[in-house]
């Protein structure tokens, strides 16, 4: 339990450093919101969990309430608060849908609008929104949602990979249920699950990829090959959303036209 305990020391020496009163996260009845979510608990602030349905399957909503049942049966400063946006969701989807229809954007809208509700309260409750996502997903393949599911001020677990998670997972004793739940981001409606969104890769696989690239691993199996491609292209089309905003550097623009700056034109 020693990195249980250095994480939520971090967790509570940031909110502290910066003198916010109280954590907000969602909790989506994942492994990686179910074990940040208990990480803050342990920090013995203020928590403020959500429960945020937007046209839920019911297993999933089910495995988040249940956590959220856990969590403030286990720790008095947890509250669990449940808050259905499927009237906010459908109205923006009235408002655009027909102009502006794309599926795809619209899943990441879900993401979205849960994170504008994790922000809302977190202003109101002097809070920061803590992330949830592993190191797999925020700086492996970009497994986020631009703005959405990516817009925390703390992220936890983004040094772990998913094994590492559901180790942790393990010794704090998430519910079992969750831990055997196949992995899945939550925002279809036909309930598609991380790997049929990965390409069919498996976390495991990813990790294996992942660890690959970044040791420059030369000895590898014709199948781990294959994989390592797949990775590296979902990897490649999501970089925009692990590296920094572009901006236009002016004072390049101006060296090389020998171009004198404006203020002395």
């Amino acid at each position: 339990m020693i990195v249980s305990k250095e994480i939520s020391n971090w967790i509570k020496s940031y909110a502290g450093e910066y003198n916010r009163d109280s954590l907000v996260i969602g909790i989506s009845g994942g492994v990686d919101s179910s074990v940040v979510s208990t990480l803050c608990a342990m920090t013995e602030l203020p928590v403020f969990v959500l429960t945020m349905p937007i046209r839920q399957k019911e297993d999933q909503n089910s495995l988040s309430m249940k956590h959220g049942e856990w969590l403030v049966k286990k720790y008095n400063n947890v509250s669990h608060c449940i808050i259905p946006l499927d009237s906010v969701y459908n109205s923006f989807q009235d408002s655009l849908g027909s102009s502006f229809d794309n599926e795809h954007a619209f899943a990441n809208t879900k993401s979205r609008l849960r994170m504008v509700t994790l922000h809302q309260i977190s202003a109101s409750k002097k809070g920061i929104v803590v992330g949830t996502g592993n190191k797999i997903e925020d700086f492996g393949v970009g497994f986020f949602t631009k703005y959405g599911d990516g817009g925390v001020d703390i992220s936890p677990i983004a040094d772990l990979m998913k094994s590492e998670v559901y180790s942790l997972g393990k010794e704090l004793g998430i519910l079992q249920e969750i831990l055997d739940a196949p992995p899945t981001d939550g925002l279809w409606e036909d309930g598609r699950t991380d790997k049929e969104q990965l390409g069919g890769l498996t976390y495991d696989e990813l990790e294996r990829s992942m660890k690959i690239e970044e040791q420059s691993i030369l000895c590898i199996s014709k199948e781990e090959s294959e994989k390592l491609i797949r990775y590296q292209d979902i990897r490649k089309a999501n970089l925009h959303k692990m590296e920094p905003i572009p901006v236009f550097q002016r004072s390049n623009f101006l060296e090389k036209n020998d171009i004198k700056l404006w203020d002395d034109l």
